[in-house]
Formats: structure tokens, C-alpha cells, sequence
């Protein structure tokens, strides 16, 4: 099994949208005409819609849970212009490296307090 796409609910749709787009470099692509608004985030290398964001008013959610964070790999060679892009953001961040690991990463918090986690390799 591998994961095929993340659904969030959320009555913040745009703000959710542009969250991820300026976060994570997604890009909104095709979507089915559903009956209910939601927009479809496709990573720019392409591939499959990854991130599918459903309007919370459009449908019963139900007892869905709590999600904690998504996250993400990023590539190393690309760290330093995509901190420097995120610092930019006025988000909530903080920055860690993993012990005895070296992954560097970086946590930006969007609407809802929902949180992305972007991982990079250890720098050379």
C-alpha cells in the first residue's frame, strides 16, 4: 500500500488553498465536478492530486478525528531557497534538526492550526 492523497475539511477553503501553494509549491489542477466546492493540489513535478480540500459547509463531516501534521520531503539542494521563502510567510514556524540524524525541518502551522512538516536531507 502507499498513500494516494490527504483530504482536509475546511471552512476556510481559499486560505487553505493558498496554504499549501505558497507552503509546499502545490498547484490547484483538475477536479471532478463534484457537487460541492473543494479544490485538488498537485505537486509542480507532477503526478497525481495529492492534497484533495473539501468546503466543510458542502457535506456532513461526520466524526472524522484530529489530524496532528502532514508532512513532506523536501530536496536539499533547494533547502536555503525554500527556508528563506517560508521565513517570508507570516506563519507561525519553528525550525529543528533530528538527532543523531540530521534531517532538517522545518514547521509552518496554516488555518486551523493545521501544521506542514517539510523534511530535508543533512546538509553536506
Amino acid at each position: 500500500m502507499q498513500l494516494d492523497h490527504f483530504s482536509l475539511r475546511t471552512n476556510e477553503l481559499d486560505a487553505m488553498k493558498e496554504f499549501f501553494c505558497a507552503v509546499v509549491e502545490l498547484e490547484v489542477g483538475e477536479r471532478p465536478p463534484f457537487k460541492f466546492a473543494g479544490y485538488w493540489l498537485y505537486d509542480r513535478a507532477g503526478g497525481p492530486a495529492i492534497v484533495h480540500l473539501i468546503n466543510a459547509d458542502s457535506e456532513p463531516a461526520g466524526n472524522t478525528g484530529t489530524v496532528d501534521h502532514m508532512a513532506f520531503k523536501g530536496d536539499g539542494r533547494r533547502y536555503d531557497e525554500i527556508s528563506s521563502r517560508i521565513e517570508a510567510l507570516d506563519n507561525v514556524q519553528e525550525r529543528r534538526t533530528v538527532p543523531g540524524a540530521g534531517l532538517r525541518q522545518i514547521f509552518v502551522t496554516g488555518p486551523h492550526g493545521f501544521v506542514v512538516e517539510l523534511n530535508f536531507p543533512p546538509a553536506d
